[in-house]
């Protein structure tokens, strides 16, 4: 039986957040949260959902969107493969599913992006299916009460703290009670500075006995950051901009940029000029740099990205540049990069 179940459910019942997923037992709307509060917090996310399920109020009209059209609505929640991802996996449930959300963990961690916790966190608010999420707030609030000094970030220690989340778990309100330990840890049991002092759990949290909360959970590796140089070329020729559609397996796969020069390390724009790909698109024509503009260190979950737009103006495209030209008054409709978005709201021409 649950040591903690009951008190976190009259704990949720009096200090949960009420949030517009949770009052509904809709699957897509319940999945869509989900997927846009893996690594966004909730006061970001929300415009972000309201955004979605009014514009796209089913998994149907979800499925129909182009990607452009998902990635412009995600653009500046970052992570985008997690856009991608819904959008493809909103796809295979028309497709595969004849259009019905799947009700079983299993079918759900057959869409594209969803892992156990995600299936568990929608297979139980909207199935009453009895599986127990695993996220960080989870972690932190298990390791906690059982001052569990196992890693999380091993397979032995996901192993651990699966099956003591699934043993704790309320068989008869499992979606009430994923709700309830999340909204505990982000609230109540947080990273830092924990309230301790009120904590309704504090009589059997083991941690704070052996005064441990602080080295709680323990993680065993840091991820590797690695810096990266790129020289964007913000060319300009009379109504248009050369843009381009990132493709390939790396950041920002599928959004749209400036065309790029990356480098191993701070390049001088003579060094930018003389390469191939600068005179493939500006050939022998007279441009004319206007600036360069050293944007703030971009910081993401694994790169740190050095940035400098180089504004250029030309008479004339190359053949190259042809391709690449479009609209400048139609930059708003392709979505971009948070880098690019921050450098256009204050150098739009």
């Amino acid at each position: 039986m649950s040591r903690i179940a009951p008190l976190l459910l009259e704990w949720y019942a009096r200090r949960g957040r009420d949030l517009p997923w949770r009052r509904t037992r809709d699957p897509y709307r319940i999945w869509l949260s989900e997927v846009i509060l893996q690594q966004t917090r909730v006061a970001q996310g929300m415009d972000y959902y309201l955004r979605f399920t009014e514009r796209w109020p089913d998994v149907a009209a979800l499925a129909a969107a182009s990607e452009d059209e998902v990635l412009k609505m995600w653009q500046g929640l970052g992570y985008y493969s997690r856009a991608r991802n819904l959008h493809a996996a909103a796809k295979k449930i028309i497709q595969a599913f004849g259009g019905k959300f799947p009700e079983t963990p299993d079918a759900v961690r057959s869409l594209p992006g969803v892992g156990g916790y995600t299936a568990a966190a929608v297979c139980s608010a909207a199935f009453d299916a009895p599986c127990a999420v695993l996220d960080g707030n989870v972690y932190r609030v298990l390791s906690r009460i059982f001052d569990i000094g196992t890693p999380i970030d091993t397979t032995a220690g996901r192993k651990t703290f699966l099956e003591l989340a699934q043993s704790q778990l309320d068989p008869a309100h499992p979606g009430t009670y994923n709700q309830a330990i999340m909204d505990f840890g982000a609230l109540q049991c947080t990273p830092a500075q924990p309230r301790c002092e009120e904590c309704p759990l504090a009589e059997c949290c083991a941690a704070l006995a052996a005064g441990t909360v602080t080295a709680r959970p323990v993680k065993q590796g840091r991820t590797k950051v690695s810096d990266r140089w790129f020289d964007y070329l913000h060319i300009t020729c009379g109504d248009r901009t050369l843009l381009c559609r990132r493709e390939g397996r790396d950041i920002w796969q599928g959004l749209y940029e400036f065309p790029l020069l990356e480098s191993s390390g701070p390049a001088d724009f003579a060094e930018l000029a003389a390469l191939p790909r600068f005179r493939e698109l500006l050939g022998d024509a007279p441009w004319h740099l206007m600036r360069s503009t050293a944007m703030p260190r971009h910081q993401l979950s694994h790169r740190t990205i050095h940035a400098v737009v180089h504004r250029i103006v030309t008479p004339t495209l190359t053949p190259a540049a042809e391709r690449l030209a479009v609209a400048t008054e139609s930059l708003g409709d392709y979505a971009v990069p948070r880098l690019l978005d921050r450098y256009l709201t204050k150098y739009r021409m």
